[in-house]
């Protein structure tokens, strides 16, 4: 028995998936009802919006009515607007409208509005208004929303104002698109002048209120609501979760499930990202278990926060094997994984995805750029900015540019950096604090704080990380004033100093030599930190105060860490006091066996003294648990290329070039009086082999290279990972002299600016 055109009508309008939909529409070629063509399309059409149909199956299917009526081509526009087709296909339908003589009724035209971008919205209105449409209700609100979705709020109210009989749809327009531009009392006074509301008008003031922050008044609006839908629940979790109050969001979750609402799939999502802000694995398994228990059907959204979800809490596996089982990833479920593996430092993994995914975007060249910088793959992250910089159909954001202006500043590529900020301009990247916070950081660390002071001065507004970045800057070149001056006109501001501000300002304090100026501000703080602490005793410790360190840490109201003693152990070499050195070292072995590092300062300490057994044992020591020494290494910048030496390097192509210039120079220098401290060697061999070693540090053979490559005259930045070895310090501020060059070498303490036979750090550091 062949089915009845009403039946397959009904049938088709019902459909719940796109097979089914494709099935009936086969029933109905089939059987010929060509000539109820028009309305067929219409329902077919209306439908593949609702099931979101690809374009190359919707747009065949509505051009085979040769003759489309107004509810045909009302149900395409439709499709069109809920696609988010580009604003071109919408108007080439309504050109055809007119080439085929088929009037646009009231009904069309709400969808052509919401497709209209920029200027054309204008156009679009003085067109239904011609046409006489502009009376509608609901072309009327369109357009309002419109104007305010473009931030044109002015034009929006003048219409609503126009109105003589509103309807709550209206005000909810208004309401919602006041919220938009963050305009809170405008939307306010519009919610309580409404004459009546429903769950949209009370659901607009919860999520506007989250979106500026006000959780607290998101929370008081929620729960004076006369009644809710699930959308609302959403609106108050998703205020939560994005101010970052994950359990306060598991909470009102609980709270949901107790009233008898049924989570719909943007809860679910929002409940699952509030676990992936907490990392807690525990938690995250509960949640997949309530989800199984109920059976519930997963579409592509959530399990992509699943897999989010489980990348941030550590287990890979699992987010791996549910990244395996979806059928449709998008990309954010491959920008999760990628995530996931750069933040546990599996780069390859990271790298693998990310060169195989079907479909980068500016997040997947984001999430691989800052897992590179995360992991301390500066160069790297620089040379791949460069690969999506030549793309054509990506473009970088500020994101983008906060990871590679880092990157340059921990590499200390000031000419890269500056590359990028003409990049920024040239792209016409706006910048928000954060972006002028990375400057900061960045011109800081190239050693250039004329920039950073410049940077800090033109930013149109700032906050704490703003103060903290130029006081950590100043604090690493040793201006211990300039630090003091900027907390105080911090305080003036109104900004409160938090703990990485006191620790700038003491460490800043500690390389300027300001012991007196330390102390104040260390009394000035409410309740210091361990952290403060430590640099309390690096303070005390470089001014020779290493028995009122020694107190200070005995009077400590909690357990010091490595790092204090390992402040006192640097004094100890500074100063050569081995009782103390020995004591501190003691400590630092038993908290971080595994550090190199202090047995290294502890071995300098006795090859200053010619203990060369004591030195033997430590590296015998160090053998014996495994403990490697880090490798010793700097680099500088040429040609926009980074060049690394290790000590006694041969692979660099002009190092043959590179020891004839230290040669001249060594000559020179001796004839100033200069002889290796071979002591820096801490090994007892042959003097002339201990004069060979320290002669090829790594900061030498850089700086070799560097006045090689560079024009006389120019400031020489060289990078150490390590700190500079004594001997190298005192050559090379005697290379300054000679060559008429600053030098400014960066070595993982802070900068050393040499300058005609001194160092900005007077020979303390």
């Amino acid at each position: 028995m062949s089915p009845s055109f009403p039946a397959l009508l009904s049938a088709a309008s019902r459909a719940r998936t796109l097979r089914q939909l494709k099935q009936l529409h086969g029933k109905a070629l089939h059987h010929a009802f060509h000539g109820r063509l028009n309305h067929w399309v219409a329902v077919l059409v209306a439908r593949c919006a609702r099931l979101r149909a690809p374009l190359s199956y919707a747009r065949p299917l509505f051009d085979s009515a040769p003759r489309p009526n107004a509810h045909a081509f009302t149900s395409m526009l439709k499709y069109y607007s809920q696609v988010g087709a580009a604003h071109g296909e919408a108007l080439a339908l309504l050109s055809r409208m007119r080439d085929l003589g088929v009037p646009p009724d009231a009904f069309a035209f709400p969808f052509l509005v919401k497709n209209c971008s920029g200027g054309s919205v204008g156009s679009m209105h003085a067109h239904v208004m011609k046409l006489g449409h502009g009376a509608d209700q609901y072309v009327r609100n369109a357009i309002m929303d419109a104007y305010a979705r473009q931030g044109r709020m002015e034009v929006s109210r003048k219409l609503f104002d126009e109105i003589s009989e509103t309807t709550v749809v209206d005000w909810n327009t208004m309401v919602s698109g006041y919220w938009k531009w963050g305009q809170e009392a405008e939307a306010r006074r519009m919610f309580d002048a409404m004459p009546e509301r429903n769950i949209i008008s009370w659901t607009a003031m919860v999520s506007g209120y989250s979106k500026v922050g006000e959780v607290g008044k998101a929370r008081r609006t929620f729960d004076s609501m006369p009644e809710r839908s699930v959308v609302s629940w959403n609106a108050m979790l998703s205020g939560y979760v994005q101010n970052g109050l994950a359990e306060e969001a598991l909470k009102l979750f609980a709270q949901m499930m107790d009233a008898g609402v049924r989570p719909d799939e943007t809860t679910w999502v929002t409940v699952v990202s509030a676990c992936s802000s907490k990392g807690d694995l525990a938690l995250a398994e509960s949640l997949v278990g309530f989800l199984e228990e109920r059976g519930m059907k997963l579409n592509c959204f959530v399990k992509t926060a699943m897999v989010d979800m489980y990348a941030k809490c550590g287990n890979l596996a699992r987010a791996r094997q549910i990244f395996g089982e979806m059928g449709n990833r998008n990309s954010v479920s491959w920008n999760a994984m990628i995530s996931g593996y750069a933040r546990v430092g599996n780069l390859a993994a990271s790298r693998e995805l990310f060169d195989t995914m079907p479909e980068r975007n500016v997040v997947s060249w984001n999430s691989m750029i800052s897992g590179y910088v995360q992991n301390g793959k500066w160069t790297t992250a620089i040379e791949l900015f460069k690969s999506m910089s030549r793309m054509k159909d990506v473009r970088a954001d500020e994101v983008t540019m906060v990871s590679i202006i880092s990157a340059c500043g921990h590499l200390g590529a000031l000419e890269t950096g500056r590359w990028v900020v003409d990049f920024v301009a040239q792209n016409k990247i706006e910048l928000s604090i954060s972006g002028y916070n990375a400057l900061i950081f960045m011109y800081s660390r190239c050693g250039c704080m004329e920039d950073a002071e410049r940077i800090f001065q033109e930013m149109p507004a700032r906050d704490i990380i703003s103060y903290n970045s130029l006081i950590t800057g100043f604090a690493t070149h040793g201006h211990g004033i300039e630090a003091l001056e900027l907390m105080k006109k911090m305080m003036e501001e109104g900004i409160e100093p938090d703990r990485i501000t006191f620790i700038g300002v003491l460490t800043a304090c500690s390389h300027a030599g300001l012991a007196a100026e330390g102390r104040e501000v260390f009394g000035s703080i409410e309740n210091p930190t361990v952290d403060h602490y430590a640099c309390m005793v690096d303070l005390l410790g470089r001014a020779g105060q290493l028995d009122a360190a020694k107190k200070l840490m005995d009077d400590m109201p909690m357990e010091p860490h490595a790092g204090v003693y390992g402040a006192l152990l640097n004094a100890c070499r500074i100063h050569r006091r081995h009782d103390l050195g020995e004591h501190a070292a003691g400590k630092l072995f038993m908290l971080e066996p595994e550090n190199a590092g202090n047995y290294v300062l502890l071995a300098n300490i006795y090859a200053s003294a010619g203990r060369w057994d004591d030195v033997e044992n430590i590296r015998q020591m160090m053998r014996e648990r495994g403990v490697n020494k880090m490798t010793g290494y700097s680099w500088v910048e040429s040609g926009g290329q980074v060049h690394h030496f290790m000590a006694g390097d041969q692979s660099h192509p002009r190092i043959k070039d590179i020891y004839k210039v230290l040669e001249e120079y060594g000559r020179k220098m001796r004839g100033l009086g200069y002889s290796a401290d071979k002591s820096w060697s801490l090994r007892d061999v042959e003097e002339e082999e201990k004069e060979e070693m320290v002669g090829t540090h790594s900061e030498k053979l850089a700086i070799g290279f560097a006045l090689l490559v560079t024009e006389p005259g120019t400031v020489v930045r060289v990078v150490k990972n390590l700190r500079i070895c004594g001997d190298c310090h005192v050559a090379i501020k005697l290379i300054s002299q000679l060559s008429g060059r600053e030098l400014l070498v960066r070595d993982n303490n802070r900068f050393h600016c040499f300058r005609d036979g001194e160092c900005s750090c007077q020979d303390f550091w």
